[in-house]
């Protein structure tokens, strides 16, 4: 294949589209911390930050995993086990999102650059959790709510308690649907011995917990709101995004997976951008000063 069509394979194996989850409340962090627009160079290396993250913790996801990929009927089509890419290709990727997440972070501010090794260690720990414990679904939730903090700590080079409750909010998000995604590999994670939460509670339990944590994360959106005042148009977006979570779950209620893809990535990628939105119009409107 050519560079490109190398480039095309490996961002659909990443699913870069899947960037939706993060980036929002990457840029949501931003605003809030500023209170207002940040300067354009530093939106622009938030951004290669959290692609440079997120492009590099999926390759180690994919070539960590590629044996189990291989004998999973769901994801053996995927490109390394499908013979696509190889590993050599992959870890190049990989090695290139490193650098660039750590020269974005040098560009940021030097407490950034020195907790990006923090951040990566925690991004390649997520792919080893499922062989040893059901919690790996809250350390992906680590990793993504680290992003409006990670874009706090960009603007303001400290931390205070609102982006840690937003991070937090953003765990438990994540958490709560990856629970749900997890469920379509319950039969094989079994039988190979695999750990999740779906293998631990089955899935009444695993969709019970789901609910929980979608709860939490509303419930810290709110003390966010709380504490930093933003006006109407981000409370709003807080009641649109419980909304969409109570329908997320009310689409998987009994069970039924057939509807998963419309829970998993439609429903959370509004849920992203709505709060996101609402934070830039509490902006625009005065609402953040």
């Amino acid at each position: 294949m050519t560079i490109f069509a190398r480039i095309t394979v490996f961002l659909e194996m990443i699913k870069f589209s899947h960037t939706i989850f993060a980036l929002p409340f990457a840029l949501t962090g931003a605003l809030l911390a500023a209170r207002g627009i940040p300067p354009a160079e530093k939106l622009f290396w938030i951004v290669m930050a959290m692609v440079g993250a997120r492009t590099a913790a999926m390759g180690l996801n994919r070539l960590i995993d590629a044996e189990i990929d291989g004998r999973n009927p769901r994801t053996s089509g995927r490109a390394i086990p499908a013979g696509l890419l190889g590993k050599g290709t992959v870890g190049a990727f990989i090695i290139l999102s490193v650098f660039l997440l750590l020269y974005a972070a040098a560009r940021l501010n030097p407490l950034c650059l020195r907790l990006s090794p923090v951040a990566i260690f925690f991004l390649g720990l997520y792919s080893y959790c499922k062989r040893f414990t059901s919690l790996a679904h809250l350390v992906l939730g680590l990793c993504l709510g680290a992003a409006p903090v990670g874009a706090w700590l960009a603007i303001r080079g400290e931390l205070s308690a609102p982006p840690v409750i937003l991070g937090v909010a953003v765990l438990f998000w994540v958490a709560g649907f990856d629970i749900l995604y997890a469920l379509q590999d319950l039969e094989f994670d079994r039988s190979a011995g695999l750990h999740s939460i779906p293998v631990r509670l089955g899935v009444s339990g695993s969709l019970r917990l789901s609910r929980i944590f979608s709860v939490i994360m509303v419930a810290l959106l709110l003390v966010v709101h709380l504490l930093l005042q933003p006006g109407p148009f981000f409370l709003a977006g807080i009641v649109l995004a419980a909304a969409l979570l109570a329908y997320e779950q009310w689409l998987l209620r009994d069970g039924d997976l057939s509807r998963l893809d419309l829970a998993f990535f439609t429903m959370n990628g509004y849920i992203s951008i709505i709060i996101f939105a609402a934070t830039l119009l509490a902006v625009l409107t005065g609402g953040l000063r």
